[in-house]
């Protein structure tokens, strides 16, 4: 969750060099779904319309606590005015949605709606 989250960001901006950080904002995040596919979407679902309304780039994910239905974490954004923007990206889907573990730990691949 935290490594979609971070390439989820990765795509969407990059810092710009020599640009003063802005005070980070943080935020609490709560999500509960029916199963972990849906949990992982509304993950980044949740993540893109927060930077999209607050004007933030999300940069740290931590204390991610998950479990099969819910999921906690605290987040840090920094304003978008110290990011070239590269892409928009209006929302995760479920079109070919893949989340499995595998011996390395989780392999997921999510199609994002632009």
């Amino acid at each position: 969750f935290r490594n979609a989250a971070l390439a989820v960001f990765d795509i969407i901006a990059e810092a710009l060099p020599g640009q003063k950080a802005t005070k980070p904002q943080k935020f609490h995040i709560k999500l509960k779904s029916e199963n972990l596919e849906e949990l992982f979407v509304n993950w980044l679902n949740e993540l893109i319309s927060l930077s999209a309304v607050k004007g933030l780039i999300f940069s740290e994910f931590k204390k991610i606590k998950l479990d099969g239905s819910g999921l906690e974490a605290d987040i840090t954004g920094n304003n978008v005015s110290g990011y070239k923007v590269n892409a928009e990206i209006k929302a995760a889907t479920y079109h070919e949605l893949k989340l499995e573990k595998s011996d390395s730990g989780w392999i997921a691949e999510v199609i994002f709606d632009v």
